[in-house]
């Protein structure tokens, strides 16, 4: 109990000093959290991935279409169940440069694609209108929430892929539900605008009639793979992607900024360990003289330790869960900036222990080398050192 008072005294001998160290740490283990955050929501589409669904893409790109014969074909592979398809339709809402302007937009196969993705929940009535009309979508809960898109209202578009001025009529909405084969969520299913097929392939006659061809499947492992292999025979030029294969693709697009982040995270485990060292290595030469005392009066090396560990550890947890505090509202705010990029972004528990851990981590081994150098420092040589 004396040792815990003695730290805690020696704690604010240097309050400016100390509460900024401490403000040094929290700030970065904000960042370490955040940018582990957005890592994390940027791969969570490939890990919400239904497993009983596989995906043939274009191999260039997944604007380029593929054949719609392979629908029957695909159709008659073994083990395959059901059968959809999709273009990317692209198009260009508002202000270009608004990140809030861009969300997925899908011009689907009105009659099968929502039997094949049962976690876009549709209303049965809404999603009967949206089949029976040419120009009409339907749009994610959170998209229609954050620019107030209503049942009847008109989405606008200018198109890229397939030019034209555009005008859809958003006939329903979706929201992410549960299923017992599938995953629980879906994570783009609140961002996404889905439109009819028909209306892109009949104004564009002279681009290839094509799409992505989906598909569900059963989990077995070893009938899965004879089903791609089947695939290849006729889809040679093609990409099968089973399971989180096409959000792994989305993912790979950027894996160079993902990379980066990942390895700014680990960096600034490295600034956590320097501030603090600095604050620690400060705070024992001033009081290299006070260890010398404390050895003639009977301390062991053992109690110089606890002292200088205990000081730094605390540091480091005062620092570190402040933090974590500031996390959460950065976290909220960066998800309500780009609700499109990241529908779901939450701060996970790994995280939480990752960003606590490594402050820590760091004030153990910030504390290792002062805690070496008191204990190594013979009592004569302390008394004579002046801080």
């Amino acid at each position: 109990m004396k040792l815990v008072k003695i730290v805690l005294k020696n704690l604010f001998r240097h309050r400016l000093r100390t509460i900024l160290t401490m403000l040094g740490i929290a700030t970065a283990v904000m960042a370490f959290g955040l940018i582990r955050t957005i890592v994390g929501a940027w791969n969570a589409g490939v890990a919400a991935a239904a497993a009983n669904r596989m995906i043939t893409r274009q191999s260039v790109s997944f604007i380029f279409p593929l054949p719609l014969p392979y629908r029957q074909q695909i159709a008659r592979v073994p083990g395959v169940t059901a059968v959809s398809w999709a273009n990317w339709f692209g198009g260009v809402y508002g202000d270009p440069n608004d990140f809030k302007n861009f969300w997925p937009r899908l011009a689907v196969d009105a009659e099968t694609f929502y039997d094949l993705y049962p976690e876009y929940q549709v209303p049965p009535d809404q999603l009967a209108q949206f089949r029976k009309e040419r120009n009409a979508c339907i749009i994610g809960r959170k998209l229609a929430a954050q620019h107030g898109f209503k049942i009847g209202d008109v989405i606008t578009m200018e198109g890229d892929i397939f030019p034209g001025r555009w005008e859809w009529v958003v006939r329903g909405s979706t929201r992410a539900g549960t299923r017992p084969w599938t995953r629980p969520k879906c994570s783009s299913s609140g961002t996404t605008c889905t439109s009819r097929c028909g209306h892109g392939s009949q104004v564009a006659p002279w681009r290839p009639v094509g799409s992505s061809c989906e598909w569900n499947h059963r989990r077995d492992a070893a009938r899965r793979d004879r089903r791609r292999r089947a695939v290849r025979e006729f889809a040679r030029a093609d990409q099968d992607r089973d399971r989180e294969g096409v959000p792994a693709g989305f993912v790979a697009m950027s894996s160079a900024i993902i990379t980066s982040l990942q390895v700014i995270s680990v960096v600034i485990v490295g600034i956590i360990l320097l501030v603090l060292a600095n604050t620690i290595v400060m705070a024992v030469r001033e009081r290299t003289r006070e260890y010398a005392v404390l050895k003639t009066l009977g301390f062991t090396a053992r109690h110089l330790i606890a002292l200088i560990f205990g000081e730094s550890l605390l540091i480091a947890l005062c620092g570190g869960l402040l933090g974590l505090a500031l996390t959460f509202p950065m976290v909220a705010g960066f998800g309500k900036a780009l609700p499109t990029f990241f529908p779901i972004i939450n701060v996970a528990p790994l995280t939480i222990g990752l960003a606590l851990g490594a402050a820590l981590i760091a004030g153990a081994v910030a504390a290792l080398f002062p805690a070496t150098r008191v204990v190594r420092t013979p009592i004569v040589t302390g008394l004579r050192m002046v801080g």
